[in-house]
């Protein structure tokens, strides 16, 4: 049955004023494209101050103490696990999330050896109040739990902590097409859309579950209302196996829902009618941004756990036109697969090697590597091999291009049209074993047609600069 929004128990808490006050507002900048593909600015933030909570820990049963820390722009989430020598941190990205079925029923994130457990509660958390850069240092390999069972006690101190607004707009992740995972009974799928909503079905052979569906877009009071205060569950009947895997060292009916076989444990009963696939959505919530940040676009789930989610976000990592793609580089840079996910052009027309800065709906920076190889050295000229201006001006509109394609919830069904080049201007010829590095700042937006200013340097050497006026239009079908 599809979730019936605005009902719940007290727990079902709301924003405190304190975090409405400090709430993000959109930043001025380019305005919004027709049609809901709007180049828009979200920026990024953090916490104003640091907050910190000791719990439990559901698996191992040991007590441990987190401190959540503002962090740069930039940054993104970092565990830092203070009871190791040097502090070790591991960031928040897809290439470190890791499930291992010894310890099923949790998440776990893996760098050189070093493990944080079950952290899905403050991740979904984060997520879903729009936090993009966080610190976030605990004592214990496992994230303690409040003793709730649910995401709403962190939360809450995130909110109390009120939001400082940053200087860069947010790196959405963006569904660009429809993505597939299935196995067995199993499957998650995602596809375009224009914000991020969440449909999970659970299917479960007891009376007291059974099968259900909910959907949600997810916001901050969406969030804090109607998903976060939805606790984690165990069928009584699964308690001993659980027990005897070594798992559920910290469960107690405080920290869960236990369904017996003719009545729940918990003498409070549910906070929702559907409470229990509320709480899977909180789940893949706090799973899906394992993706590195936040994410745009429908996702769907069926029977879905942490193991398939921790598989989907690799599928959606390997298949999405994603940053971060090329062993040893930054998180934030874009290789030549990724961008051929977004561009439409092909050899030997593509200029463009790799996108190095993206600052969705700003500014993108990107280089183009000049080789003796380009086709067009063999008659611009031979024996004295330039590479032709307009190419040039060709090769800083693709990238260009590239951040107004990103903007649109569906790159694959846009292209851009040249409409204008103002004040071109060349410094000096550009010959093979020069590396093109451009940088392209969105001066204006208005509908779908844009204004770009651009330059390309070799070096530290500004080679040319032009003003590019384009527009985005719909590809026509094969």
């Amino acid at each position: 049955m599809e979730a019936a929004h605005g009902h719940g128990a007290e727990a079902a808490s709301t924003l405190p004023a304190g975090a409405r006050a400090r709430r993000a507002s959109r930043a001025p900048g380019a305005a919004e494209a027709a049609g809901g593909s709007a180049l828009s600015e979200r920026m990024q933030r953090t916490i104003a101050r640091p907050v910190e909570f000791s719990g439990t820990g559901l698996h191992t049963g040991e007590t441990g103490h987190v401190a959540l820390r503002p962090a740069a722009v930039g940054t993104g989430v970092q565990f830092v696990r203070t009871d190791l020598a040097g502090r070790p941190a591991v960031d928040v990205r897809p290439e470190n999330a890791h499930f291992d079925p010894r310890a099923g029923r949790r998440t776990i994130l893996q760098r050189d050896g070093v493990q944080i457990h079950t952290m899905e509660h403050v991740l979904a958390a984060i997520a879903g109040l729009g936090l993009d850069n966080l610190i976030v240092e605990t004592d214990t390999m496992e994230i303690p739990e409040l003793d709730d069972g649910s995401a709403a006690p962190i939360a809450r101190l995130l909110c109390e902590a009120g939001y400082d607004t940053q200087d860069r707009p947010r790196r959405h992740i963006k569904v660009t097409k429809p993505v597939y995972w299935q196995e067995d009974d199993v499957a998650l799928s995602a596809e375009p859309y224009a914000g991020f909503r969440i449909t999970f079905t659970i299917d479960y052979d007891h009376p007291l579950i059974g099968r259900q569906t909910v959907s949600f877009d997810i916001d901050e009071q969406t969030f804090m209302r109607e998903i976060a205060p939805a606790r984690t569950f165990v069928l009584e009947r699964d308690l001993e196996l659980l027990r005897q895997a070594g798992w559920i060292k910290g469960g107690k009916l405080e920290s869960a829902v236990v369904v017996g076989e003719n009545g729940l444990r918990n003498p409070e009963g549910l906070r929702f009618p559907d409470e229990f696939a509320r709480h899977k959505v909180l789940d893949l919530l706090g799973d899906l941004f394992l993706l590195g940040g936040p994410l745009l676009g429908h996702v769907h789930a069926l029977r879905s756990g942490h193991q398939s989610h921790v598989a989907f976000v690799r599928h959606l990592r390997e298949t999405l036109p994603l940053p971060g793609r090329r062993p040893g580089g930054s998180p934030d840079e874009w290789d030549i697969t990724a961008i051929m996910d977004i561009m439409p052009h092909r050899y030997p027309f593509l200029l463009v090697d790799r996108i190095t800065r993206l600052e969705e709906g700003r500014r993108i920076e990107g280089i183009k590597n000049v080789t003796i190889n380009e086709p067009f050295f063999q008659g611009h000229f031979p024996g004295h091999p330039i590479m032709p201006a307009v190419l040039i001006i060709e090769a800083m509109a693709q990238i260009g291009g590239l951040l107004l394609l990103h903007s649109v919830d569906d790159p694959t069904d846009k292209l851009m049209y040249f409409m204008g080049i103002d004040g071109a201007r060349f410094r000096r010829p550009v010959t093979p074993g020069d590396q093109l590095r451009f940088e392209l700042t969105l001066l204006k937006l208005k509908g779908v047609t844009s204004k770009m200013r651009g330059e390309a340097y070799v070096g530290n050497q500004l080679v040319a600069e032009a003003e590019l006026l384009a527009t985005v239009v719909d590809r026509r079908a094969p």
